[in-house]
Order: structure tokens, then sequence, then C-alpha cells
């Protein structure tokens, strides 16, 4: 009697010539003969967190936010301060703590106004804005020789506050131009270079 014999299935070998298309990448899109990656989704069940400014920036946030240039800046800095230099007059007695005190927050608001290309005037018109202001509590008789000598001699005694002042705006206006800089960077970085898509060789017909 005859015996039939088994064979084992062997695998078959792709015919000499055909090259042989590679596999599809996990995470891929095939669409004709091109493939096209698809990018992956945020988890849904994945929480997001959410961040809160403290509530110093929310305030700040919420003031009126000009864009005033290096020259509106300067001028508007000087008015202000020769308005609180003819109050401080009036209603403290020439008190240099009030004008002080006043000046602070009118460097804060030049630097935080000023529009990021004239940055750099900020810690230059505060000084100018001090001189301006000082001049109603300087106390100066006489002509204009007594009014220079009282206004000098009140820029010395108060170096303290003008010091403090354009260290305010000097921050300020660092702080301000870091951040432009990083978010330049970033808006440069961001688009990123396109997937090309990886074509697959078509098959030869035989």
């Amino acid at each position: 009697m005859e015996q039939h014999r088994t064979r084992k299935p062997q695998p078959r070998r792709p015919a000499e010539g055909r090259p042989q298309a590679p596999l599809t990448p996990p995470g891929a899109l095939v669409e004709g003969a091109a493939v096209y990656r698809v990018a992956s989704r945020p988890r849904p069940g994945r929480p997001r967190v959410e961040r809160t400014a403290p509530p110093v920036v929310m305030a700040l946030r919420r003031l009126p936010n000009p864009r005033l240039t290096g020259l509106g800046a300067g001028l508007f800095a000087s008015a202000v301060m020769l308005v609180i230099g003819f109050l401080d007059w009036l209603l403290f007695d020439s008190s240099p703590v009030v004008f002080g005190l006043l000046f602070l927050p009118v460097s804060a608001l030049t630097a935080l106004w000023v529009r990021t290309a004239d940055l750099v005037t900020a810690p230059i018109s505060v000084p100018i804005a001090f001189a301006v202001g000082i001049v109603p509590i300087s106390g100066g008789t006489g002509g204009v020789g007594g009014q220079a000598m009282a206004l000098v001699t009140a820029l010395a005694v108060h170096a303290g506050w003008l010091y403090g002042g354009t260290l305010v705006a000097g921050l300020i206006a660092s702080v301000r131009k870091v951040r432009d800089m990083g978010r330049r960077q970033r808006a440069a970085g961001a688009p990123g270079k396109p997937v090309r898509p990886v074509r697959r060789p078509a098959p030869e017909r035989g």
C-alpha cells in the first residue's frame, strides 16, 4: 500500500526582483499610495490642570493698558509728577515723603505703559519727571539762580526716592524685554517642519 507523506507548509518567499513593501508604521493613516502620520490626541480621561494667576497679577491685568511712545511716556510722567508736586505743596506742606511715595507708582506705570520698542526710554524719562515735579516743593526764592540752587539741593536731598523710582522702572522694563524676547523665540519655533508623506513604491507588473 502507498503511504501519503505529509509535508509541512512552508512560508512563501517573495518573488525575486520584486521589492518588498515596507510595513506601515503604527499610528499612520494610509491613503492611496501615501502614508501620513497622525498626531496623537490627548487622553480623554486625563484631567486638565487650570493655572490661576496671583491676585496681584489679576488686579494689574484689569488696569488700562495703553501703549505710549517714548516721548509720550516721558510727557505722561512729567505731567503727573508736576500735578503731584503742586498738590503736595498745597495739601501736605511740601512733604517729601508723600512726593516720593507717589513717585514710585508713577515710575511703575511709565515702564508698564510704554511700548515694547521704547522700553529703554523708561529709566530715562522717570528721573526727568522727578526733577520736573519737585520744582513746586523745592522752596526756591529769588530769581532763576535761586530756583536752580533750590532744585539741585532738593534733588540731592531726595536722591533716595529718585534712585528707587528709577530702579523700579528699570526692573519692569527689563522683565518686559525678557518676556518679549522669549515670546519671539517661541513664535519663531512654533510652526514646526511639515511631515513629508512616505510613499511606498508601486509593485512592478510582471
